[in-house]
């Protein structure tokens, strides 16, 4: 009797969603002052964003941000003194390629000589190293397991949030910062919070420095802890 070896799947679609903590890169340039009485209005820096609900939902998340640092809406833009020029997008989808080590079925190796093929050592059919106990009849057979490499295709997609606040007297900027990250989602319900929480995290933070953030994604509306 012959067991014929099932070779391993290596190429993987990888689906799931990501569990892992949200992770951003924020870069800031800033001569901000600190609040003392300014307000704000916010605007779409996108005309096809303009008016829209989706872009309305997202600036009160940056609204909100906003007065919980000390500035305050305008109850009339046009006599706001900062004017916050907001914009948020996703890029076409791109796919990346992963090697990582596996584990599986070794291939053919050499048995003893039994009905079932004793132990055996194999050269690594399907893997990288030798295995051993295999199946068989008489000397040869199949031996057991070994490790191989396993390739993974990722679709994933770039992500972005830019804010800029200039001074509504002399449209000097006053704060530039951009927020982004690399996801295998492109839903913007869940990004573009998550990445207005990170361009938050320790506002306005130090002039031209970039870091690294991460969010406690359990919190989507972006107001929960950075």
């Amino acid at each position: 009797m012959r067991f014929a070896a099932i070779a391993p799947l290596v190429i993987l679609t990888l689906t799931a969603a990501c569990t892992e903590p949200f992770q951003a890169r924020v870069a800031r340039f800033q001569s901000l002052p600190a609040p003392s009485g300014q307000t704000f209005t916010i605007q779409s820096r996108d005309a096809h964003n303009a008016g829209g609900l989706e872009f309305a939902t997202y600036a009160n998340i940056v609204s909100r941000r906003l007065e919980a640092v000390g500035y305050r809406p305008a109850a009339d833009p046009r006599a706001a003194t900062l004017v916050v020029n907001f914009d948020y997008a996703v890029t076409m989808p791109r796919e990346r390629i992963e090697t990582r080590p596996g584990f599986g079925y070794s291939g053919f190796g050499y048995g003893g000589f039994s009905p079932y093929g004793g132990f055996g050592y194999g050269g690594g059919y399907y893997g990288r190293g030798s295995g051993y106990g295999g199946f068989g009849y008489g000397p040869y057979g199949f031996s057991g397991f070994g490790d191989y490499p396993e390739t993974y295709s990722q679709t994933i997609y770039n992500s972005h949030v830019d804010l800029r606040i200039n001074r509504a007297g002399d449209n000097v900027a006053v704060f530039e910062g951009r927020a982004e990250t690399v996801a295998n989602t492109n839903d913007l319900t869940r990004l573009v919070p998550n990445l207005i929480t990170a361009i938050f995290t320790n506002f306005p933070g130090n002039n031209g420095q970039t870091v690294r953030v991460q969010v406690d994604a359990k919190h989507p509306d972006g107001i929960g802890r950075p």
